[in-house]
């Protein structure tokens, strides 16, 4: 027997009194029943109409909207950003909410993924508890720093470039995206229709001139002739290939990579490659990864989900010529960037593949240090129970995810190691996103 559909609740509009923010970019509240509700455009403290954007009857949780708020809190600040707010652009996760609180808002999450992920209180994660802001982006109240140096603009069917609605392939069009950099702005994406176009990425390189589109044709379109108000390169994304039905992509017309500048050296990241977004990040968190590994002559270290080699090759200068650096990334463009970026430094070799598959081949038994900076998901039990056994002296995990560096923390701890200093970063102002490094050394040493 089938059990009845239960109704859907999308619509159905709660006045509550909101708890604590979690990680996601919303805050907790409750029915009156006791339902549990995730609402987004609100603060911790306020008084809202809440409306439910998805969910039904008996759900563990519905998503909504703060409509309206009756109570707001003192932190709230008007949205500068047009395009920002309930049913809009899902970029920005509080546009609402002044720049310091903001990093209050992330320092409370982190402290709350610690806690029920890692068993770590803030002390024991050697945390001061604070989320440092990126250098130069303090701004006033009721302003938002621009620095988006990559932005992926969606476009909807009348050839309207925009940003996609939160959880929704839906495209808010805009004429101005608020945190875009200037070099993104300049280029004038968001003025010109892109007729059967679905996506254009937009790079603004930092450290040289160096801009570039990357255009994706909606099945059977055309690429359109790319006239931008700045000198660009384009480069298109065609057919996928191979196993994993990777993209391959196509230059256009121009270089196909930017420079980037970070560290004291220049960086080639080809076709759309990973780099870090703020146009701050590569330094800081190079910074503080060197300053909680403390590199010596002569020591041998890994750089894992190495990207184009940025902290491979920090290391290394610091290892110097007796030391060794072994990078592994899985991504075959951004290894043939990392052999380029670092062929000065014969000290430095870069293995392409998965790091639970590389790592094993090698035949590495010991290294004195380790970096890594996982995706999104973080490394897993198994990846760290492999590192942990290496007996690194110190170990660097970049996180961008508070949630999974808990996890890995905790794995952490059972293969032996413990936080020796954690630090947290806004690099990502105005969303939700925070990025982490937690330095860990064994435990005996941490005592």
């Amino acid at each position: 027997m089938q059990s009845e559909p239960k109704a859907s609740l999308v619509g159905e509009e709660y006045e509550v009194e909101v708890g604590p923010v979690a990680h996601g970019g919303h805050c907790i509240a409750r029915t009156a029943d006791g339902q549990v509700l995730f609402v987004r455009h609100t603060l911790p403290g306020e008084r809202v109409v809440a409306r439910v954007t998805e969910g039904e009857e008996g759900a563990r949780f519905l998503r909504a909207d703060a409509v309206r708020v009756l109570d707001p809190a003192k932190d709230r600040v008007e949205a500068p950003c047009p395009f920002a707010g309930p049913g809009k652009c899902g970029g920005c996760d509080w546009q609402h909410v002044a720049p310091g609180a903001q990093r209050r808002l992330k320092a409370e999450v982190i402290t709350e993924q610690l806690s029920r992920l890692a068993g770590l209180t803030p002390e024991e994660a050697r945390w001061d508890g604070t989320v440092e802001p990126a250098p130069g982006d303090k701004v006033p109240r009721g302003e938002v720093p621009a620095w988006r140096t990559r932005v992926s603009y969606a476009v909807d069917e009348q050839g309207r470039p925009g940003l996609r609605r939160h959880r929704s392939h839906e495209v808010e069009p805009v004429d101005h995206c608020l945190i875009a950099a200037p070099g993104v702005s300049e280029l004038g994406v968001e003025k010109r229709e892109w007729p059967q176009i679905a996506t254009v990425e937009a790079i603004a390189a930092t450290g040289s001139s160096d801009r570039q589109v990357v255009l994706t044709p909606r099945p059977g379109g055309r690429l359109p002739l790319v006239e931008l108000d700045r000198p660009v390169s384009v480069l298109r994304v065609g057919e996928t290939r191979g196993r994993n039905r990777t993209p391959v992509v196509h230059r256009v017309h121009g270089r196909p990579f930017v420079r980037e500048r970070a560290a004291g050296r220049t960086w080639r990241v080809g076709e759309g490659g990973f780099w870090q977004v703020h146009p701050k990040a590569a330094d800081v968190l190079v910074e503080a990864v060197m300053q909680g590994l403390m590199p010596r002559k002569g020591e041998t270290a890994l750089d894992l989900y190495c990207g184009v080699g940025l902290f491979a090759g920090a290391i290394a200068e610091r290892v110097g010529e007796r030391g060794a650096v072994l990078g592994i990334e899985s991504a075959k463009r951004a290894v043939e960037d990392a052999r380029h970026n670092l062929q000065d430094l014969e000290r430095v070799r870069i293995e392409h593949g998965k790091v639970e598959q590389v790592l094993p081949r090698t035949g590495i038994t010991e290294a004195d240090l380790i970096v890594l900076d996982p995706p999104r998901a973080g490394a897993g039990k198994e990846t760290v129970t492999r590192l942990a056994a290496l007996g690194a002296r110190r170990i660097a995990y970049v996180a961008c995810d508070p949630a999974a560096l808990a996890r890995d923390l905790k794995y952490f701890r059972e293969a032996g190691y413990t936080p020796r200093r954690m630090r947290a970063f806004d690099l990502f102002p105005v969303t939700h996103h925070v990025e982490c490094v937690a330095v860990l050394e064994p435990a005996r040493e941490n005592g």
